[in-house]
């Protein structure tokens, strides 16, 4: 017997943006009645809960606190995922958020009563609006090059590292242009024979502060790709990798000296710009990840430029439908607002017509 229950607004994912949401709402809705948020992970933290050990509050790029709590300042040397977890889990008991784990939403499809029917693995919700927060994590981005699949050694992602120590001995080729890459490659180069650095554009370096309004000119160009339908790229390849003391001290012992990147890989390593073959023993992809949206495919959102055309957090063509942390608001900073934008948008749609949720039981 399957229970079908029936809210206004539907949260999916318990990361940054989707709490933001969460807290916003709690503060519009009784607990526990009209809203519910469903969390793909096993436990509370969102993506840091999956983050390597040695990202530390030293290294990390940044954490920004959830609204209405601080976040805890600890020794900059401790891992993040561990603080950053907790801090998420203790944020859903404070405001009673009630997030539902582990929950796999299978689909969202529109009902003829114009509401939309959210499909999981416990149950089906009927809502009326839908706030999807489902960020990166789970779908990391694997390019495809001939000859790829003969490399006779080690590929993975950075979804799957786990620390610099397992490189010990070994010839590493790390792809990828972004603040990872970077990242990857102070880590592992101490322990590795060798590292290569590959990228497909040259590396944009921002020197000086990163001031307010070079923050909002980043956005600002991500938000006018999405608004046009486009896909939409990450606010860090705008804003450009930060010259850090440790970072520009690499620079100049030549770790992070980015080659172009291969056409194609040899079973012994990719082919190089001059045509010879590098050696190496891993081939380490930093190369980012995807919007996990592939549960929104039955209300095909999706235009002709290949991404989803977004009015603020709201889809265009459908204003039921908030994404957040999502183009601009993928940041910690960015999903904070979107959150907050999107309920208030919520808010004004549910005002149109006269809520009637119930539960029922369908034999």
């Amino acid at each position: 017997m399957e229970m079908e229950r029936e809210v206004e607004v539907v949260v999916i994912g318990a990361g940054q943006a989707g709490l933001a949401a969460a807290y916003h709402l709690r503060r519009h809705f009784e607990p526990g009645t009209d809203f519910v948020v469903l969390d793909h992970s096993p436990h509370a933290g969102g993506a840091w809960q999956f983050r390597w050990p040695t990202l530390t509050f030293k290294t990390v790029n940044g954490v920004y606190q959830l609204p209405g709590m601080s976040v805890p300042e600890p020794d900059p040397r401790t891992p993040v995922s561990g603080v950053i977890s907790d801090y998420f889990a203790e944020y859903e008991r404070h405001f009673d958020l009630r997030v539902q784990r582990p929950v796999s939403v299978r689909s969202v499809r529109s009902r003829q009563d114009g509401r939309l029917e959210v499909a999981t693995d416990r149950g089906t919700w009927i809502a009326r609006a839908l706030i999807n927060a489902t960020g990166t994590w789970y779908r990391p981005f694997w390019p495809r090059y001939p000859g790829q699949e003969t490399f006779a050694g080690r590929q993975l992602h950075t979804a799957q590292y786990r620390g610099p120590w397992e490189f010990e001995g070994q010839r590493v080729a790390v792809v990828g242009g972004g603040i990872s890459a970077v990242q990857h490659l102070l880590e592992i180069h101490p322990y590795a024979e060798a590292t290569h650095w590959f990228t497909r554009r040259p590396p944009l370096w921002r020197d000086g502060e990163f001031n307010p309004d070079r923050g909002r000119e980043a956005v600002a160009m991500v938000e006018d790709r999405v608004r046009r339908g486009l896909r939409p790229r990450s606010v860090i390849s705008v804003t450009g990798i930060p010259l850090s003391p440790e970072i520009q001290a690499a620079r100049e012992a030549g770790i992070l000296a980015a080659n172009p990147v291969f056409d194609r890989i040899e079973p012994a390593g990719p082919v190089t710009e001059d045509g010879s073959i590098m050696p190496v023993d891993v081939i380490f992809w930093a190369t980012g990840f995807r919007a996990s949206l592939d549960h929104l495919a039955p209300l095909a959102l999706r235009g002709s430029g290949g991404g989803i055309v977004m009015d603020g957090t709201r889809v265009a063509a459908d204003p039921r439908v908030h994404l957040v942390g999502y183009g601009p608001s993928a940041s910690t900073i960015g999903a904070n607002r979107a959150g907050r934008a999107a309920v208030r948008e919520i808010r004004a749609l549910l005002t149109e017509e006269a809520p009637a949720p119930r539960a029922v039981i369908r034999g």
